[in-house]
């Protein structure tokens, strides 16, 4: 097959599962063709996955063959097979997998979200350093609310934002902010998937 007919024929077969997958929402009779559509979405993400990490055990061992930060490269490349092993051989439900998952990878995803709140701390003091406008204040002064309210500060709990502005925060505006950005990725998710549908845009053929 030349160059020339993929382009078509990879819109015409993404246009047209698109139109069973939305046609199964409406006849219920389509449902078993959706949820095998679904399957094979699944099976090829699946092995997308598995390219990925491939592609990056490659890369780092073409690092470690240069001798381009080899320590890391190293660590890197036998956590990976260790854990890819110890997850074929029990299963992602396994105790060694589980613990693996509950004190390695929590712990290091709980550290990462403890860097972003510091440096969400320091973004705040550049930005009152760089601009002093309306939204900057209101942007600090959400973030002090948030620090002051997430419980006792070196042992002294304030009980004004504890108790008063911190569930206000947390449950209406933090609730509302966070509503509206799903909203809008919502509204961007059907924008993209109509402009498929349309082929306007082709992400799977080039």
């Amino acid at each position: 097959m030349n160059l020339r007919l993929q382009t078509p024929l990879a819109t015409a077969v993404a246009i047209a599962f698109g139109f069973i997958i939305l046609a199964s929402l409406l006849i219920p009779d389509l449902m078993d063709v959706r949820n095998q559509i679904l399957n094979w979405a699944i099976l090829l993400a699946a092995i997308a996955l598995f390219l990925g990490f491939a592609n990056l055990f490659q890369v780092h061992l073409q690092k470690l063959r240069n001798k381009e930060k080899s320590a890391y490269s190293s660590i890197l490349i036998v956590a990976m097979l260790v854990t890819f092993a110890i997850t074929l051989w029990e299963g992602s439900q396994g105790v060694t997998a589980a613990w693996i998952f509950n004190n390695i990878q929590l712990p290091i995803e709980t550290s990462l979200m403890a860097v972003l709140a510091i440096s969400l701390t320091i973004a705040a003091a550049q930005i009152l350093q760089q601009r002093k406008d309306l939204m900057s204040l209101v942007f600090i002064g959400t973030v002090f609310i948030l620090i002051l309210s997430s419980g006792p500060l070196f042992g002294i709990e304030l009980p004004v934002f504890t108790r008063t502005i911190g569930p206000i925060v947390n449950n209406f505006l933090s609730v509302g902010a966070l509503r509206g950005l799903l909203i809008g990725v919502s509204l961007g998710t059907l924008a993209s998937g109509l402009r498929i549908l349309l082929g306007s845009d082709r992400p799977y053929g080039g």
